[in-house]
């Protein structure tokens, strides 16, 4: 079973504010979960994790992991924009992007963000847009298939990111030549893992080649990032990382290969999912019931609020709330309003009885789940609220309204009643 983070008398004090669908974060999980992860590697001088901004892009919570000492992972123009005003600079910043147009690296270096290139093209393009700055990461693909304990995780020859091997050799050699004088590698081979042994599996493959890049081109690495892919536990009985495990086998791989051949770079992460997702849940209203070849329940919420369950067949645990301990006796699908038969955030799922005006809290959001929204059927976008420790509760983004979805219609007369400010 997995239990919400807040309560049905809770929510229903909420939604006499704000009505359902909305995000709801849990602070308190939050810094929790963050202090935890983070101390765990302190035996690295020089760790820091980097959140990834795509999977839950709100300036409170974006600001909460900046107090704990989070740097942040951008990938588009706009969040580089988003940090800016809140303060982020410099090393604080990552900005790991494919595809890049000019003007997002030309922000990237007016920020000190460190640059990874996502492939050796890209060197002569960034010269010309901004030039080449003294610190510079490679993003790095082995190709082939990523397998730990013989199973085979992802096959990084099919993914369109990173340089091969030869190339990162080819890059550190040109990059050498234009002034560069520190560099980093950065890889990212599998998604959503729950394995102790991805991040040291990948750790070793990232360390061996920075060994031999550092001996064939004498260059220093200042840092190695393990990117992402640590996952959490979808399923109420999946098994869930052991984050001080992770980091202690990761410790054994980097003393191994390189701090005994006095190459002591700093260790960076850019998680998203693992940082924030457990400590999210959509809160949504029963507002109807549909009695065919099988039993449906239509809710407030629909794909355009988490698109994960329609996209991926991601599964997300739905509790309703105040019948925690009823048995799971009725067999429902859960949908939306979408004029999509994909929308729907359960299927044959085994529940309580549901009324019309139940809660449901679907759960692990906090990542991916906002972020990922859009509009199609002209469905608005939800609301953000933050749980504070104290049991206190925060807008943190209002629900877009029809204002909102007319602002780009500004050029249409008929459409200018909507976008007057109230």
């Amino acid at each position: 079973m997995k239990t919400p983070f807040l309560t049905k008398e809770k929510a229903e004090e909420i939604i006499s504010k704000y009505k359902t669908p909305f995000h709801i974060y849990d602070e308190k999980g939050i810094c929790g979960n963050a202090k935890e992860f983070i101390d765990s590697f302190s035996w690295n001088k020089g760790f820091r994790e980097y959140f990834a901004v795509k999977a839950t892009p709100n300036p409170y919570i974006l600001n909460l992991l900046k107090s704990l000492g989070c740097g942040v992972d951008c990938s588009s123009l706009t969040e580089l924009m988003l940090v800016k005003e809140l303060g982020f600079s410099g090393d604080e910043i990552m900005f790991s992007s494919n595809e890049t147009p000019d003007e997002e690296f030309i922000l990237a270096k007016q920020l000190g963000a460190i640059i990874n290139l996502d492939d050796i093209t890209l060197i002569p393009y960034l010269k010309k847009a901004c030039g080449i700055p003294k610190k510079i990461c490679l993003r790095y693909n082995p190709g082939g298939d990523f397998k730990i304990n013989n199973t085979i995780m992802g096959n990084p020859s099919d993914a369109k990111y990173g340089l091969t091997r030869a190339q990162l050799s080819e890059a550190i050699k040109i990059l050498k030549e234009e002034g560069v004088e520190e560099f980093g590698i950065h890889s990212f081979l599998a998604s959503n893992t729950l394995t102790n042994d991805y991040y040291p599996t990948l750790a070793k493959v990232i360390f061996s080649a920075v060994k031999e890049l550092t001996e064939e081109f004498n260059v220093k690495f200042t840092f190695v990032n393990l990117s992402g892919g640590v996952g959490i536990p979808y399923l109420p009985d999946a098994p869930k990382n052991d984050i001080k495990i992770i980091s202690e086998n990761v410790k054994k791989v980097y003393d191994e290969i390189l701090a005994s051949n006095g190459i002591t770079p700093a260790i960076y992460t850019e998680l998203g999912r693992y940082m924030l997702a457990p400590f999210g849940g959509l809160v949504t209203t029963a507002i109807h019931e549909k009695h065919i070849y099988k039993e449906y329940i239509g809710v407030d919420a629909s794909a355009a609020n988490l698109m994960r369950p329609a996209i991926y067949g991601a599964y997300h645990h739905i509790t309703v709330l105040g019948k925690e301990n009823e048995e799971c006796n009725h067999t429902y699908d859960i949908v939306g309003s979408l004029c999509e038969n994909s929308d729907k955030f359960a299927i044959d799922r085994k529940l309580p009885k549901i009324e019309i005006g139940d809660i449901l809290f679907i759960h692990d959001t906090g990542a991916h789940g906002y972020s990922m929204g859009y509009n199609y059927n002209g469905k608005l976008r939800s609301a953000e609220i933050i749980l504070q420790p104290n049991g206190e509760f925060k807008l943190i983004r209002r629900a877009e309204t029809p204002s909102d979805y007319f602002a780009t219609l500004d050029i249409y007369p008929e459409f200018e009643k909507y976008n007057k400010k109230k």
